[in-house]
């Protein structure tokens, strides 16, 4: 579906939501029922994001870019 544009890959934790803020780097947030986790800044590498594209962490840990359909 996208192309990987990251290098760095991202060590995934159970119990956390990923995703490419938008200061370019990767965030992980406590799903709901997470009690104990907090909102942390684990990536080291930032993104450029660009206008039409959806940025999100695949399964494997790296940062893929996808084009929008409508964007």
């Amino acid at each position: 579906m996208g192309s990987r544009i990251g290098s760095e890959k991202i060590m995934r934790e159970e119990g956390y939501l990923y995703f490419v803020g938008k200061d370019g780097f990767v965030w992980r947030v406590p799903m709901k029922h997470n009690k104990k986790g907090s909102k942390k800044k684990v990536g080291t590498q930032k993104v450029d994001k660009k206008k039409g594209y959806l940025y999100y962490v695949g399964d494997d840990g790296y940062v893929y870019q996808a084009k929008m359909k409508n964007a």
